[in-house]
């Protein structure tokens, strides 16, 4: 895996930082869940496109429509990112569901059952 430069390290950041308010303070469409996270950015080196990793808080389908809801206002988020940011090209933006955190939720909730089923087999 090829380490990323200070420079798009600091682009990535920025990025997401960008994304992130966006999302939450100006886009209005009600499929967004405002409980809604921005949880990784990769910008490629060329600065064309970018993967933003998008995490949300609730069932699959809210998840579904976030990214819907993301996805058609993918023209906005990206006009509102070249004001923000001043960079040569501003990024063709690829929203993913990412759903790490809820995944690593689930499997500390089967760790907890799985111990506490072993301390009442001890007792």
């Amino acid at each position: 895996m090829k380490r990323n430069s200070i420079k798009n390290t600091r682009v990535n950041f920025q990025v997401q930082k960008e994304l992130s308010s966006i999302i939450r303070n100006d886009i209005k469409d009600p499929r967004i869940d405002p409980l809604t996270s921005v949880v990784m950015v990769e910008v490629a080196p060329d600065l064309k496109t970018c993967k933003a990793f998008i995490s949300v808080l609730g069932d699959e389908e809210s998840g579904k429509n976030t990214i819907d809801g993301l996805r058609s206002a993918e023209g906005y988020i990206r006009r509102q990112l070249a004001k923000n940011i001043n960079l040569r090209n501003t990024p063709e933006i690829t929203f993913i569901l990412d759903q790490s955190i809820e995944y690593g939720v689930n499997m500390s909730k089967l760790i907890d059952e799985v111990v506490h089923e072993e301390d009442e087999t001890n007792e």
